[in-house]
């Protein structure tokens, strides 16, 4: 008897995964960028406070608003392609059967044989047949604007809160080395939580994370320290 195929791979988790590390990322990077900018130009803790809280809401929203459209745009390609296909199928199956035969030939299966399996697989489900070897579309890479909205909000959302309590408890002597050592650590535990999740290797993740979120830490200070010290 043969086994149903059971396996679960890493890969479906990559529509929520890159939402979410790219939320938290950014919450991260952008909330203490924020604070960091303004403390360097010598504001008071009060603030540093509105500029973080008003950074994550507006933040958030927007990673929402981002990741909802640009998937939803993904959404309706994918719609379109697979419309396409269903009318294609409809006007010449003839020639929809050659294509996916001509697929499989090209990954190797001999002419006789890839005839063969593209009428078997066109007899159970002739547009999901395309749409994966044609179109490469299945429910693993699907576009799922809902859910990429929701992880990359609330992702954001628990990224930006970080930066925002280390203001709220930080001395105010410590604000911008604090603030920006603990982002930085905060940036390395998302990569390395990021790389666990999708099953890689560690080192390059949270090195990619660390730098360019220590550059934008950098460059947002550096303006606030500019601007603060010509007002």
């Amino acid at each position: 008897m043969i086994r149903p195929h059971d396996e679960r791979h890493l890969v479906s988790r990559i529509g929520w995964l890159r939402a979410a590390v790219l939320g938290a990322n950014d919450g991260i990077v952008s909330t203490a960028s924020l604070i960091l900018g303004v403390a360097a130009s010598g504001a008071e803790r009060q603030a540093l406070l509105v500029a973080g809280a008003a950074g994550l809401v507006a933040g958030a929203m927007s990673m929402a608003a981002g990741e909802y459209v640009s998937v939803s745009s993904q959404a309706d390609t994918e719609a379109a392609d697979l419309a396409r296909e269903r009318a294609e199928l409809a006007a010449d199956p003839v020639h929809e059967h050659a294509e996916l035969a001509a697929i499989y030939e090209e990954r190797g299966v001999d002419a006789v044989t890839a005839k063969e399996v593209a009428r078997q697989m066109m007899a159970k489900d002739a547009l999901g047949a395309h749409a994966r070897d044609e179109l490469h579309l299945n429910d693993t890479t699907a576009a799922q604007p809902v859910l990429a909205a929701m992880a990359s909000a609330l992702m954001f959302t628990g990224g930006a809160f970080l930066p925002l309590l280390l203001a709220a408890i930080l001395p105010m002597g410590l604000m911008v080395t604090g603030t920006a050592a603990g982002s930085i650590l905060f940036l390395a535990l998302l990569g390395a939580l990021g790389a666990r999740a999708g099953g890689a290797a560690m080192g390059k993740p949270v090195l990619r994370v660390v730098v360019w979120g220590a550059l934008a830490m950098a460059a947002t200070a550096g303006i606030g320290r500019l601007v603060g010290t010509a007002v």
